[in-house]
């Protein structure tokens, strides 16, 4: 309806186009890219949609306009959809809440109503839980701490209650290849680790299972070509890297993974006061579910994976000097 040519064809008109064709939303966030080009660099025919970053690679679509999401799944006609864009920064959620409930709850029930009998990933997290006895399981009763886990916690009952057949997926926090090391709570870190003569501290406490978004990528598409041949695969599932560490432990490999000296990193054992949304203490996901299934992607080891997505900010650690898309 909006006249999008779907099919750019280049300079051939018999140009191949895979049949299976996937719709990624937040193709232009940290895990969309890594699951738009998963599904590109596999024989589907990908098409991402962003906002803010949607041009010139992605098509610009608000989530929140029904006609344009309608128009975009009509136009396309998906076999599957991989819901990607949220609101994931747990203090932004607490300042901009109105923003961010529209985001991760109000389009959630917008695309699972023009979703049919589209199959449909959504993309959710550990934060659901409150982290006092992991690990979880899929059918453990949720309990999010802060806004951030109430607003996908949410969203993942708008998902089910429009779309019966979707599946949820969640994940712990995570890191890829960055545009800058400020878009995930794992590469930021790179900042601290750098700058070799302040000492700094780093957080101790919290328990955390860093996750790489190729592996994210690779269970995606693993559910979506199964859910093709297996229309009963449906519900929530677990995907987590399984290697346990505390932020202050982040630094550390990521200093090991680049030689560099960690001795200026101290680890911060108390929260302090005021620091800003609670977080749980340790939310590890229990991920059997998918291993049973065979649909899990054995983890990359944290310092390849790491080693993978900073290079590139070695001399300058701001911005890649790469453009990958």
């Amino acid at each position: 309806s909006h006249g999008y040519n779907y099919q750019l064809l280049g300079k051939y008109d018999e140009v191949y186009t895979p049949y299976r064709r996937v719709l990624v939303t937040g193709a232009t966030g940290l895990l969309g890219r890594a699951v738009y080009k998963e599904f590109k660099n596999n024989d589907w025919d990908a098409l991402g949609c962003g906002y803010n970053r949607a041009r010139p690679y992605f098509l610009k679509c608000n989530l929140l306009d029904e006609d344009a999401v309608r128009g975009v799944i009509q136009g396309f006609q998906p076999h599957v959809i991989v819901h990607c864009a949220a609101e994931r920064r747990p203090d932004v959620v607490e300042r901009h809440t109105e923003a961010a409930m529209n985001l991760n709850v109000h389009a959630c029930s917008t695309l699972a109503k023009e979703a049919g009998g589209i199959f449909l990933i959504y993309i959710s997290t550990d934060y659901v839980f409150d982290g006092r006895n992991p690990p979880y399981g899929e059918n453990d009763a949720p309990n999010p701490l802060n806004l951030y886990g109430k607003s996908k916690l949410e969203g993942e009952r708008e998902i089910l209650r429009h779309c019966p057949g979707a599946a949820v997926l969640r994940v712990p926090i995570l890191f890829g290849e960055v545009e800058k090391v400020e878009e995930s709570a794992v590469t930021v870190l790179w900042d601290h680790v750098q700058e070799g003569t302040e000492s700094c501290t780093i957080d101790h406490c919290q328990q955390r299972f860093p996750t790489y978004t190729n592996d994210v990528a690779r269970v995606c598409r693993n559910m979506a070509e199964r859910a093709l041949q297996d229309s009963s695969l449906r519900g929530i599932f677990h995907y987590s890297a399984k290697e346990q560490m505390t932020k202050y432990e982040m630094a550390c490999a990521i200093a090991d993974a680049f030689n560099l000296p960690s001795s200026h990193l101290i680890p911060m054992t108390e929260q302090p006061a005021g620091a800003g949304a609670q977080r749980p203490q340790n939310a590890q996901l229990e991920c059997s579910r998918l291993e049973l299934l065979g649909l899990s992607a054995e983890p990359t080891p944290f310092k390849t994976a790491i080693r993978d997505s900073l290079w590139p900010f070695q001399h300058d650690k701001r911005w890649r000097q790469t453009v990958f898309h």
